[in-house]
């Protein structure tokens, strides 16, 4: 089913194009990867689905839509950049979270919180770059949303964080959701991907089903990565 929907859509930003004329449609029950290295446009265009960024130009639907206020609640966004203060607990970390979204979970953080092998009580100031990160999911996938945008989420942690962020992003993938995951890692994602989105230089280069992608090309999607981005 049909939820997102982009025409045209461009960002500039001075005379810098970050995106440029991007055409997308995001399905419900389906994993995206939105693949490219830094500063190709994926956090642009993550926001501005997000309704952090206003775009220069061009649509976005929701269920056929303009973006709202009402839209922007079903979508769960979760940055790149730290955005909890140091003075935190773990639990007022989810406190807040319950306070600013309808739809999230308190139980579901919890359980997300000992998932990932973390405690209530630390301090947000205490926490190692891979506790951290496990902090944003934990925050991010305790909400009930349609749309769940991860920016980089296996950036900087070691291979037993990355697992279990891993595991909670399967976990929570359903036919009712949709999961949008940007990154260059592309060979820990490639196994749970159903399509892939390449942006180059803030244009789409290159998307479809993984597995048609796969058959078509004759490569897989590392390789791919690696050939489109090479040049």
């Amino acid at each position: 089913m049909k939820y997102l929907q982009t025409e045209n859509l461009t960002k500039k930003f001075g005379s810098t194009v970050a995106v440029d004329g991007v055409n997308v449609v995001l399905e419900k029950g389906k994993i995206y990867g939105l693949l490219g290295p830094n500063g190709s446009g994926k956090s642009t265009f993550m926001k501005m689905v997000a309704g952090l960024f206003h775009p220069t130009s061009g649509n976005m639907m929701v269920q056929g839509n303009k973006l709202s206020i009402l839209s922007k609640g079903e979508i769960a966004f979760m940055p790149t950049e730290a955005y909890f203060y140091n003075y935190m607990k773990v639990r007022t970390v989810g406190e807040f979270h319950e306070d600013f979204y309808e739809d999230f979970d308190t139980a579901k953080y919890e359980e997300l919180i000992k998932d990932m092998n973390l405690d209530m009580n630390m301090k947000v100031s205490a926490l190692s770059s891979g506790m951290a990160a496990k902090l944003k999911l934990a925050a991010t996938m305790a909400r009930d949303a349609k749309l769940f945008m991860l920016d980089e989420p296996l950036n900087g942690i070691d291979l037993i964080a990355r697992d279990q962020i891993m595991s909670a992003i399967i976990k929570k993938a359903s036919e009712d959701n949709i999961m949008l995951l940007s990154s260059h890692l592309i060979d820990v994602l490639e196994n749970i991907l159903d399509e892939v989105i390449f942006i180059k230089e803030g244009k789409i280069v290159l998307s479809g089903d993984a597995e048609e992608i796969r058959e078509e090309k004759g490569k897989s999607i590392v390789d791919l990565y690696k050939e489109v981005f090479a040049s």
